[in-house]
């Protein structure tokens, strides 16, 4: 009961910040930038600054599906990220550029991150899969007393929360430090006026919201699962 009432009020919380997120967004890109960059342009200035030549600045599709890829090195921004002209464009654009710079200086965070993704991929899909077991079979072995069965389903469970959780705590200083970035420099190199970097700062403290949503759900799964798993052993 305690961890659906917590899995109930992360799933909310969760979804106001993405509301606001998108909210917040809306908002800022209704106000043009006095220096008139885009997105786009805003992201190859910032790379040019820190000497990286070898990092391409693409238009993709999808409203805030803006990332860095290190694989192919290309800073890919959605197209009202890549086009626009605003606070937003201006924040996003330059926070991807942040994790371009991260990966040109071996910012350790991100390297460790990187190393992490292939076990977090394959953590997500036995986790898919082990889910479905519980849910069509995992109660019926529970009420008929197959501990044997159910406690090393719970131990590789318990060991891909793991990983998932510790992934998404990677996760937060490579986020916050990539936004740390953009907004120096957004602010050094006066891309925006005093009252656009406080539209671009508040933009991206949304965005940041979402990761710590994510690594405190996370957490609270290990821990749910944790529980599970000693409860079976006792």
């Amino acid at each position: 009961m305690i961890f659906l009432i917590i899995s109930f009020a992360m799933m909310f919380v969760g979804m106001f910040i993405s509301y606001r997120l998108k909210n917040k967004f809306k908002q800022y890109s209704l106000t043009p930038l006095v220096s008139n960059l885009s997105g786009a342009e805003i992201a190859q200035k910032m790379l040019r600054d820190y000497n990286i030549f070898d990092v391409k600045v693409i238009c993709t599709e999808g409203m805030l599906t803006d990332h860095y890829n290190p694989t192919n090195k290309t800073v890919n921004l959605s197209n009202e990220v890549y086009y626009g002209r605003n606070a937003a464009a201006a924040a996003i654009s330059a926070h991807e550029c942040g994790h371009a710079v991260q990966h040109a200086t071996a910012y350790s965070m991100l390297s460790l991150r990187s190393k992490m993704v292939p076990a977090q991929i394959t953590s997500a899909k036995v986790l898919n899969i082990l889910n479905m077991v519980f849910l069509f079979g995992g109660f019926l072995l529970f009420s008929r007393g197959g501990g044997g069965i159910m406690v090393p389903l719970l131990i590789v469970m318990v060991a891909c929360n793991l990983v998932i959780t510790l992934f998404a705590l990677v996760t937060l200083p490579v986020e916050f430090d990539a936004s740390k970035r953009a907004l120096a420099w957004i602010s050094e190199k006066h891309i925006v006026t005093p009252s656009e970097y406080d539209m671009s700062k508040d933009a991206l403290k949304w965005a940041a919201l979402t990761y710590l949503v994510a690594a405190i759900g996370a957490i609270a799964n290990l821990l749910y699962y944790v529980s599970l798993l000693m409860g079976r052993r006792d």
